[in-house]
């Protein structure tokens, strides 16, 4: 059982600690947060990927005195609907009109109780670390009263800055190996990784949807982290693993993509179902995930540099897929509704070897697309030709990753 004066002390621990850390690197995606107040500003995002830090930032931003409280605290264990109550008392005797809520949605009736306060006239924001809880309590109380942002680890603009580096091959190699989670960053220390992934399968996971075998749980997560970029189905993956039935695996992949350990991106189609018969190509949350949690010791530029462009494609809200038509496949077609679709491959090196199978592909997909305009991504090519009229550009990766002219 908890007291107002319990609530009080968590909160004022926390805000010490926000402190201590400081505002740490502000976040690209900080201005583009809509200042809400009939809507729940949602912030979604991995574990550790600094949420917390882009509240406390925000709040900086706007201005406004807020009363923050992160709930995955270790002393909030066992915090129930009821004690909503308390909190409404501390919230009233703070005079605050904004609220900033982390990892809310662990406390059962949540929903209920942010509508209560959207209703009320309060600026709130939430943040949380699985997709599936959020958007399936946001969908029974909050419809249409809720703005969902995801939130990524650094990603390459951002690890430049937070390194102070500047852009380019060597900076790009860097990224590639090393990630952009903050705090093993700071420090290098492989066990921030290592613990991160270990809290997320096994305490988000495992705990929260009582799975017993870990151990097929952990290997299954290793397959998948070993695979960047590769193509894999449900049955295709029972079959490897020796995990007995398909609905198993089914509920893992759903599990660790809600977690945003792992992203599945389909085949395009117009047709849905074609689309989920259909492999899908796994990508990992962070380079430095894959070098904690891989099976695979061979250096793999062009799997982790796809994997990158993919993260960077989902920062800019873009809705992603491959493209197989005739045995001619393309990395990426990535639309954005009302837009052009953007037609990439992506390659280390675009060689005599390669040059081929790549156009291909890429040559397929415009013109399925009617596209005027392609696009080759490498570790640092840069080169420009016409295919049948139509233009292709070959762009260093580094560049891409930090140009707008690219109208991503």
């Amino acid at each position: 059982m908890f007291t107002q004066s319990d609530i009080e002390q968590v909160i004022a621990g926390q805000r010490e600690q926000a402190a201590r850390r400081g505002m740490g690197l502000l976040r690209d995606i900080l201005p583009t947060l809509p200042d809400l107040t009939s809507h729940a500003l949602i912030i979604s995002g991995i574990r550790r990927c600094g949420k917390s830090t882009l509240l406390e930032q925000l709040l900086a931003h706007r201005g406004a005195e807020a009363l923050a409280l992160n709930f995955d605290d270790p002393r909030l264990a066992g915090f129930a609907s009821a004690d909503f109550g308390l909190l409404d008392g501390l919230i009233t005797k703070s005079g605050v009109r904004s609220l900033f809520f982390d990892e809310i949605q662990v406390v059962p009736g949540w929903e209920s109780y942010i509508r209560q306060k959207l209703d009320e006239g309060f600026r709130i924001a939430i943040t949380g670390s699985n997709a599936s809880l959020l958007s399936r309590e946001l969908g029974t109380r909050l419809t249409g009263r809720h703005i969902t942002k995801e939130i990524f680890p650094f990603s390459y603009r951002e690890f430049l800055r937070f390194r102070s580096l500047a852009p380019g091959e060597e900076s790009l190699r860097l990224y590639l190996d090393e990630g952009g989670f903050p705090e093993y960053l700071k420090s290098k220390e492989p066990d921030i990784l290592s613990g991160l992934l270990y809290d997320i399968l096994y305490r988000d996971i495992a705990v929260r949807y009582g799975i017993r075998d870990t151990r097929s749980l952990k290997q299954f997560a290793v397959y998948l982290f070993s695979n960047p970029g590769n193509l894999i189905t449900a049955n295709k993956f029972r079959q490897i693993l020796g995990i007995k039935t398909t609905a198993t695996v089914l509920e893992y992949f759903s599990h660790l993509e809600d977690a945003y350990l792992i992203a599945f991106m389909p085949r395009f189609s117009h047709s849905a179902r074609i689309q989920s018969v259909n492999p899908k190509k796994i990508y990992a949350a962070d380079p430095g995930l894959v070098k904690v949690a891989s099976l695979s010791f061979s250096d793999d530029r062009g799997r982790m540099l796809e994997n990158a462009v993919y993260w960077q494609l989902r920062r800019r809200g873009m809705e992603v897929f491959y493209f197989n038509e005739k045995n001619a496949e393309c990395d990426f077609i990535a639309m954005r509704s009302g837009g052009k679709p953007l037609l990439m491959q992506v390659c280390h090196e675009l060689t005599s070897a390669n040059r081929q199978r790549e156009q291909r592909g890429l040559s397929a997909a415009m013109d399925f697309f009617q596209a005027e305009e392609g696009l080759i991504i490498t570790f640092a090519q840069r080169d420009a030709y016409v295919d049948q009229g139509r233009q292709i550009q070959v762009v260093p990766a580094w560049e891409f990753f930090t140009s707008t002219y690219l109208k991503i």
